[in-house]
């Protein structure tokens, strides 16, 4: 390593098993503390600044600090590999175009030129709604801290009044040839990252990025009939691209909380109805309140036992982004009295009295093959 090649980690004063918020705080910190403009007239300012923008440039990206932290700076040298003297560059160059053309991007892109910015990166949000807010819908705002472009130069990176220059590694074709033995590879230009061009003075709101972090707050509609993992997209409002890039999408993602009385089952609402045994034995109607506000009728036929499912069609969860609705399950469960009165007592002994076992089907049945089953073994 040379004298000017200083290690990167040094540079930002971060160990190596640094993380990606580690790195990017210690980046900002120093930024502001070498900046020409806090440093004017301070030339060793200015470079360490350019260094510091170059270190930073390098780790942030997961491949290109994957390469440093194998090779260091040799693995952003012209002829990293090689061992062919001057005059190479052409011979190989050559070669290098012919496989450029038969394997496309595997060397070189496809012979492509500059790179444009890549996109900003998409983002998720997790909200939490209830079951009738995924009901009725709802229209609501979210605040998030968010990657946004730079008012000031406009995302561009460069200081207002100052402009950007033909990068020198690459003479602006944002791309650079290394010879690897008998190979050339070509890749992204590691100065100007496939630009083509360099900042000559960053902008000082930024530190040469085009893009800051601020708080952004938003409008969020969410259609009725909503369930947990439904996604909303909102375009464009995800983290900046770099240098004016287009930004990324935001992904809503929305859970759906549990509720008192209802259990949702996709467009199906399901809840369970206690009722009197002697509703259930004579049969009547009962009403109930549906997830809609409105009160639901019920008949209740005579006989019914406990488990037995009604349904009301219709009565369930909007269908998403359509029409009509799913329909409302109501599970009967028959309640035996547990507080009976004198008077009560004494009507219910009547009501025993006069059993024959025929009211009652099912018991009947089963005692009945009780003693069947009795009977096979005493024989």
């Amino acid at each position: 390593m040379s004298a000017t090649e200083i290690d990167y980690y040094e540079l930002l004063e971060c160990e190596r098993t640094a993380d990606d918020k580690v790195l990017k705080s210690a980046y900002r910190r120093l930024a502001m503390r070498y900046h020409p403009d806090k440093n004017p007239g301070d030339n060793e300012a200015e470079a360490r600044f350019k260094q510091i923008n170059e270190a930073y440039d390098c780790l942030k990206d997961p491949q290109k600090r994957a390469a440093y932290d194998r090779y260091g700076h040799a693995a952003f040298q012209q002829g990293m590999g090689g061992g062919g003297g001057p005059g190479m560059g052409a011979e190989f160059g050559d070669i290098g175009d012919i496989f450029e053309s038969i394997f496309g991007s595997a060397f070189g892109g496809g012979g492509g030129g500059r790179q444009q910015a890549r996109r900003g990166a998409d983002l998720r949000y997790d909200m939490e709604v209830s079951l009738d807010e995924a009901f009725h819908g709802k229209s609501t705002e979210i605040t998030i801290e968010v990657s946004q472009g730079c008012e000031p130069c406009k995302g561009t990176g460069a200081e207002p009044g100052t402009g950007k220059r033909t990068c020198n590694m690459c003479a602006g074709h944002g791309k650079v040839r290394a010879q690897q033995g008998f190979f050339v590879v070509e890749r992204t230009c590691p100065t100007c990252h496939g630009r083509g061009e360099v900042i000559e003075k960053p902008c000082r709101a930024c530190g040469g990025e085009g893009r800051v972090d601020r708080p952004q707050t938003l409008e969020v509609e969410i259609p009725p009939g909503v369930d947990s993992g439904t996604r909303i997209r909102l375009a464009g409002k995800g983290e900046a691209g770099p240098f004016g890039a287009p930004p990324g999408d935001l992904y809503i993602f929305l859970h759906v909380k549990r509720h008192k009385v209802f259990e949702r089952d996709g467009t199906s609402l399901l809840t369970q109805v206690p009722i009197t045994f002697t509703t259930a034995a004579l049969g009547g109607s009962i009403e109930i309140p549906g997830i809609d506000g409105e009160t639901i009728s019920l008949d209740i036929p005579a006989g019914i036992q406990s488990g037995k499912q009604l349904r009301k069609r219709g009565a369930g969860m909007p269908v998403l982004q359509g029409r009509g609705r799913g329909d409302l399950v109501i599970e009967i469960t028959v309640e035996t009295p547990t507080k009976l009165s004198a008077r009560q007592k004494e009507i219910l002994r009547e009501l025993q009295s006069t059993e024959t076992g025929e009211e009652c089907p099912g018991s009947k049945g089963f005692f009945d093959r009780i003693k069947e089953a009795w009977n096979d073994l005493t024989e």
